[in-house]
């Protein structure tokens, strides 16, 4: 619950105000004295008369009616404390600063229960405990530095941890970028990332509220809340990038199928953000870079102009934009003489632009223009200019200022002389703007905004899929465990999913008049053992009948064989989609490169069913291996189609049919034309 009384209190208590700024009491009533905040200031302090010039109660119960009350007090002494304020006092937000709870012990578990039940009782909002508090526009109720500046248009900040929430201010500040608000939930008892996420979504205000949400987590407790917040988020115009931090026990445990040993929590963290449109970063340095370029007007293209002075960070920055599939186009042609002439000699204009470390600010100028103006081909210019030590930046930094003020196509500076160059960039920087130091890093941010999904529909795509045929079929298998083969395929064929055509028997001679019938030569596959391959039960190109009968009689030796399945042998590239029931999250849907490379290179990316057409196709180009998906080297690629479709189909299957807790169709062959399962497991739990 948010109230008005904590994101705009008209006053303010501290409780364990203390003149010592070295502690947390002392410390967050300094930024908050420093920081101006104007509403009725006062602290309690059983010692003290007056903490840093302001107003001091030897307890609690003495203070005036007060909106916010933040406590600084030992663990034991802080449930009593709520309850007094909020029953007497009139308070109706508390920020718990205080550790030794529920992280802790068994023991304060118990006395965060009883802060909850009091908070709760009175429509109160509560953060914390364990944190590091609340910091906004109204008042800055941390105890930590530093204090990023502050703008009603600046990043919301939303962190599980409170040290992390600082270190990610730190690499934000010296970025230049700002902030509208930071909150540190910590225990997250009453307000978690969740809560936050929906309290912004449901008061959102074009035209007032901040547009950007950083995020880091390290649980996610409600994965619908945050799905359906943060895409309605992103809808209104907002943009998202967050840091999912660890992983579940869920993600470690043994697994009997291939998606069960690579799907993970993390799996599903992918999914969701996918699905969302959450752009996913793993670093705190990658997550405020990528805040830095959503300060910036939106690229609409994917091609980059390099404009520098120095030949080695363009050349790390092209491979760093060219690894996430964007474009360093090279510059040719009569624009581009016309260009090079107004440069000095040995400049170089093919893209990098190398204006030498001689170059001028004028001639820095000329080159931006040329980029906007006249190269059709560039959407955005990328600025890489430090100091080469013969001259100040200043009128360098002032020429970027102006561009960026006029230019339409977006201009991302990389000032690296933080140092050397320290007075020009932080001049540089007063003036509104954002800085990115590492080439590398704003390339690879870069690449993951472009390439992060636009929030997904929630429709589900039914067309050919049978669903009352699926709950009967469901219903009808006697138990769990994965299933026989005649009910893989009646699921898979009631989905609308192609099958190669196949042949199930204990009868040797029925097995080999199915062959005869399709045409040798066949594949032939155990079954009854999960792992077919690892016990020697999958042959391929058996060319004739007595071959047929010769690993017939062997696979019926095999421990714990049942039959013998037949199919006819079929070519093309060998692709993978696979499920899992992740819990809270539901289906996460993979997919990949089938055969053995699902598990030896583990390149398969993942969604949350159900998937639009949209998210299918992003989890297939998302793929490192998607250049022999889409054909290279003169090998025809696959009918990209066709993939998604099953992708698709898949994921409505297993959302009527949730008993399904793991499934693999590995191999399914993959030609220009077609795409065909032929073979699949599946695994269900009726519990």
């Amino acid at each position: 619950m948010v109230t008005k009384q904590l994101l705009q209190p008209e006053s303010i208590v501290v409780v364990g105000a203390s003149n010592n700024v070295h502690k947390p009491g002392g410390a967050i009533l300094r930024n908050l004295i420093s920081g101006g905040y104007k509403g009725e200031l006062r602290g309690v302090n059983p010692k003290e008369t007056e903490v840093q010039g302001i107003t001091a109660y030897p307890n609690v119960h003495d203070i005036p009616d007060t909106d916010l009350a933040i406590l600084a007090i030992p663990a034991a002494l802080c449930p009593e404390a709520v309850e007094v304020l909020a029953s007497t006092k009139q308070t109706r937000a508390f920020i718990v600063l205080s550790a030794g709870f529920g992280e802790e012990t068994h023991e304060g578990a118990l006395l965060e229960q009883q802060i909850l039940d009091t908070v709760n009782k009175y429509g109160a909002s509560l953060i914390g405990p364990n944190c590091i508090g609340l910091l906004n526009t109204w008042h800055h109720s941390v105890f930590t530095q530093p204090i990023p500046n502050l703008n009603p248009q600046g990043v919301d900040l939303i962190s599980s941890s409170g040290a992390t929430a600082v270190f990610i201010l730190e690499s934000a500040v010296v970025k230049g970028l700002q902030f509208n608000s930071v909150w540190s939930v910590g225990n997250a008892k009453q307000i978690g990332v969740e809560d936050v996420l929906q309290y912004m979504d449901e008061t959102f205000n074009p035209e007032t509220d901040s547009d950007i949400k950083l995020i880091y987590i390290e649980s996610i407790k409600d994965p619908d809340r945050m799905l359906f917040h943060a895409s309605s988020l992103i809808r209104k115009g907002c943009k998202i990038a967050a840091i999912k931090a660890g992983s579940s026990e869920s993600g470690s445990r043994a697994a009997s199928s291939h998606t069960g040993a690579i799907a993970s929590s993390d799996s599903a963290v992918e999914a969701l953000f996918r699905k969302a449109g959450i752009v996913r970063c793993f670093s705190r340095e990658e997550l405020t870079t990528v805040g830095c370029i959503f300060t910036l007007p939106e690229l609409k293209g994917r091609n980059f102009a390099i404009v520098t002075h120095a030949g080695g960070p363009g050349v790390m920055l092209t491979d760093a934009l060219s690894k996430g599939g964007l474009n360093v186009p090279k510059l040719e042609g009569p624009i581009a003489d016309e260009l090079k002439s107004k440069l000095f000699p040995g400049a170089s204009v093919s893209n990098p632009i190398d204006i030498l470390a001689t170059g001028t600010p004028e001639q820095l100028s000329t080159v931006i223009d040329y980029c906007e103006e006249k190269f059709e081909n560039i959407d955005a210019i990328l600025a890489i200019f430090g100091t080469p030590g013969l001259v100040t930046m200043f009128e360098t930094y002032e020429v970027l200022h102006q561009k960026m003020l006029t230019c339409k196509k977006p201009i991302f500076p990389v000032l690296p002389s933080i140092n050397t160059a320290g007075k020009e960039v932080d001049e540089f920087l007063k003036k509104g703007h954002v800085n990115f130091a590492d080439e590398v890093t704003l390339g690879t941010a870069l690449s993951r905004i472009m390439n992060a999904s636009c929030p997904a529909t929630n429709e589900i795509e039914l067309f050919g899929v049978d669903v009352p045929k699926i709950r009967r079929i469901i219903d009808s298998i006697p138990e769990n465990g994965y299933i026989a083969p005649n009910y893989v395929q009646d699921l898979l064929k009631s989905a609308g999913i192609p099958l190669v055509s196949e042949f199930v028997s204990d009868i040797k001679s029925d097995v080999i008049a199915f062959a005869q019938r399709t045409g040798f030569p066949v594949v032939a596959k155990v079954v009854g053992p999960v792992h077919k391959s690892d016990v020697g039960g999958v042959v391929l190109n058996i060319t004739s009948k007595q071959h047929l009968a010769l690993e017939f009689d062997r696979m019926m030796q095999i421990p714990e064989a049942k039959a013998v399945m037949v199919q006819p042998m079929l070519k093309g590239t060998e692709l993978f989609i696979g499920a899992k029931y992740e819990e809270k999250f539901g289906h996460v849907v993979l997919c990949g490169l089938g055969g053995i490379f699902v598990e030896v290179l583990k390149d398969v990316s993942s969604g949350l069913a159900p998937l639009s057409y949209e998210e299918a196709y992003s989890m297939i180009r998302s793929l490192r291996a998607y250049k022999i998906i889409k054909g290279t080297r003169g090998q025809k690629g696959v009918n990209e189609d066709k993939f998604a479709e099953i992708i698709v189909r898949l994921s409505t299957l297993l959302r009527f049919a949730t008993e399904i807790k793991e499934m693999d169709i590995n191999p399914l062959l993959a030609t220009e034309k077609d795409v065909i399962a032929v073979d699949a497991r599946i695994r269900i739990d009726k519990n």
